[in-house]
């Protein structure tokens, strides 16, 4: 199977207090792969790392072949637009723009014509149930539409790896199935490949495979 992240040791210091210790990881394209562990296990840390948003202490990540811990921002802020999605516990929604507007950006960033955008918006609305709230502000919708805009938003742009982190946290417990099944969904229709961090063993089995961390450390990886 192809390697789409290969994680080399990789370690991560804050203040002289070492979080990651010498983390080895390699992800599959198409692979399913959920972080566990409580927290302060490091998972959430080992995200912003997969994902480019901090710089290792040592060691180093590499995405498709890219080593995305020795762009620069503006690289990185390239990088992320073309090929990676990302999936929030807080929605992360602009207040200001509608379902669709929210959905469109990251087409926007690409360089898509707007009308184009706003079809593709639409259609990933419509097979996430929210036909009838495209022109809704996140305001207007409960937790769990904002959640779908987000999943919607994250696929849009047909990214090679979406990251959701505790995609679930804010939710009741029949729209996190929903929201887990849409995922996976997307995940599979689309050959992507999904990094999910999570402290719920009952979302992580969504996954195709369980990397355990405790203390900073992997200490567990399982298919399920």
């Amino acid at each position: 199977m192809q390697t789409i992240i290969r994680v080399e040791k990789l370690n991560k210091t804050f203040n002289q207090h070492q979080v990651l210790h010498a983390i080895d990881l390699n992800v599959h394209a198409g692979e399913m792969v959920a972080l566990l562990g409580p927290s302060g296990s490091g998972k959430s840390t080992l995200l912003n790392q997969l994902a480019g948003m901090e710089k290792p202490t040592k060691g180093g990540v590499r995405i498709g072949g890219v080593p995305i811990s020795r762009l620069n921002e503006r690289q990185l802020a390239e990088f992320r637009q073309k090929h990676l999605g990302f999936v929030f516990q807080s929605y992360n929604l602009l207040p200001n723009l509608t379902a669709v507007e929210n959905v469109a950006m990251p087409l926007m960033f690409q360089g898509m014509p707007k009308n184009k955008r706003e079809a593709i918006a639409k259609k990933m609305l419509k097979r996430v149930g929210l036909g009838k709230r495209m022109n809704h502000y996140p305001t207007q919708m409960s937790g769990g539409q904002q959640q779908r805009v987000g999943i919607a938003r994250a696929f849009a742009s047909r990214p090679q790896v979406v990251f959701a982190d505790e995609p679930t946290g804010n939710l009741d417990s029949k729209t996190k199935t929903e929201v887990m099944d849409m995922i996976c969904s997307f995940a599979r229709d689309f050959n992507q490949t999904i990094v999910l961090v999570t402290h719920d063993d009952n979302m992580a089995q969504y996954a195709d495979r369980i990397v355990t961390l405790l203390d900073g450390r992997i200490i567990g990886d399982r298919l399920t």
